[in-house]
């Protein structure tokens, strides 16, 4: 069965900073018409920042659209034309003060194709050491640092439930058999 739906008028609603919004028209496999509305995102990437004792950095943040203070794993957009390694560790430096002798991309998922095109990279980045970038003018934060098999048991309790987080704290989990 054949369940693509083909675009058949586009609208840009919203130009921003961080996004897009477009309303599409498209022909549904059925042959129907129906309206998508469209978060246009230039991706981004996160980060699982592992130390020499198996602790992983996350940043403690206000996160405006949801009017509260989140837990998260460092992460970024990415500029324009950016390399999501070279994303990846500018992120790490600016949010964390930090740099990594080894980076190893670990997955790439949407982070909700229902609605957006965001696409993220997540790498694993060890052999850290001080490095620090100026953050954004913008961004205010306090760095955490937890054993990651107690991230993990936070995630499942609900004590981080930015997605991202979840998956990258999972994955690391898994692939790390911590």
């Amino acid at each position: 069965m054949d369940l693509t739906e083909t675009r058949i008028a586009s609208e840009r609603i919203y130009e921003g900073r961080i996004l897009n919004l477009r309303r599409d028209r498209v022909r549904l496999p059925d042959g129907h018409e129906a309206s998508r509305e469209v978060v246009e995102h230039p991706g981004a990437v996160a980060i699982i920042a592992l130390d020499n004792d198996k602790n992983i950095y996350l940043v403690r943040q206000y996160r405006y659209p949801i009017e509260r203070v989140t837990l998260e794993i460092p992460a970024g957009k990415l500029d324009s034309g950016e390399e999501p390694l070279t994303c990846a560790q500018r992120e790490l430096a600016e949010e964390v003060g930090l740099a990594a002798a080894e980076w190893k991309p670990l997955l790439t998922f949407y982070s909700t194709p229902g609605f957006s095109n965001e696409i993220m990279h997540l790498f694993l980045a060890t052999g850290l050491r001080s490095h620090r970038e100026k953050a954004d003018d913008d961004e205010f934060l306090e760095i955490v640092r937890v054993p990651l098999a107690e991230a993990a048991a936070m995630a499942l309790r609900g004590a981080i439930q930015d997605a991202k987080s979840i998956v990258g704290i999972m994955a690391a989990t898994r692939i790390l058999q911590v």
